[in-house]
């Protein structure tokens, strides 16, 4: 088997000059499948569960700088962006996050819903592989995993070295109504919402900042419901080592039609305008000091 340098499977850039504390992650916009596709279930569309444009609402696509339809990220902000799609392996997932009926080689799976590391369905049901993956091919993406994971760590170090903290935003959208895989089939969701474990990834006022950015836009916001953070925030969210990490879910009808996949230019450059303020925002936050243990 043949499969694409871990590497090339994200796009990370990390400047020379470290002059934020910011980094930022977007690990499911990605929908390349390249080398990977003869496990996929060939009937299915990978955008159905992908978020679609969120690396053009923060700046960060491979488009031409350009394109009219989208800002630029500062050079200045350490960014990792996944190329791949989650059906390839998902970013967010600890590459253990496996069911049997996915790796059945697998020593120890620890996922009952097929919705993990390793997708067997997407969030409709409908099926995500056309077969189960060899531990070889499981290994092969865990490699795609630790290489995104080094890169992003690799960035917050240096962040925190020069200021002594650094602030991890992981970049997602949602559909705007809970699908039959998710916990909150057919409810219509808040417009953002923002994840901190719960209050344990970051420090109470960059939460609170993130929160008020969006209400102030006059966005509803709810707190960790329906998401709480995924992998990457728990992973790297450690405030009391300096390390402050939320995710931040947007809903997709807010800048595309869920449907056809196209974007909504007017709510596009409207939301994509307040992420660049809010990342501006966080480029010069400065979090509070931590209680010990949190």
């Amino acid at each position: 088997m043949h499969f694409p340098a871990p590497t090339s499977t994200f796009r990370s850039h990390v400047p020379a000059e470290v002059t934020t504390p910011l980094v930022l992650s977007v690990p499911h916009a990605g929908v390349e499948i390249a080398g990977f596709e003869d496990a996929l279930d060939p009937e299915m569309d990978v955008r159905c569960d992908a978020d679609l444009m969120v690396d053009r609402l923060y700046g960060v696509s491979e488009r031409p700088p350009g394109d009219p339809a989208v800002h630029r990220l500062s050079p200045a902000i350490p960014f990792v962006v996944a190329r791949y799609s989650r059906f390839v392996c998902d970013m967010n997932r600890h590459p253990d996050d496996v069911s049997a009926r996915a790796v059945p080689e697998h020593p120890a799976p620890a996922n009952a819903d097929g919705r993990g590391f390793i997708w067997t369905v997407t969030t409709t049901g409908s099926p995500a592989l056309r077969r189960p993956l060899a531990l070889a091919e499981w290994e092969a993406r865990r490699q795609m995993h630790a290489a995104y994971y080094a890169a992003l760590g690799t960035a917050l170090e240096r962040a925190r070295a020069r200021f002594g903290y650094a602030i991890l935003v992981d970049g997602h959208s949602m559909p705007s109504v809970g699908r039959q895989g998710h916990k909150d089939p057919a409810r219509e969701r808040a417009a953002v919402v923002p994840g901190d474990r719960d209050g344990t990834s970051c420090a109470p006022e960059l939460s609170a900042l993130v929160g008020a950015h969006f209400e102030a836009a006059s966005y509803k916001v709810t707190f960790n419901d329906p998401y709480r953070g995924g992998f990457i925030t728990s992973h790297h969210g450690r405030p009391a080592e300096g390390i402050h990490a939320i995710q931040i879910e947007l809903r997709r009808d807010l800048y595309m039609d869920e449907g056809s996949f196209v974007p909504r230019e007017e709510g596009f450059r409207q939301l994509a305008r307040h992420l660049a303020a809010l990342v501006t925002r966080l480029s010069t936050f400065v979090p509070g000091p931590q209680a010990p243990g949190m």
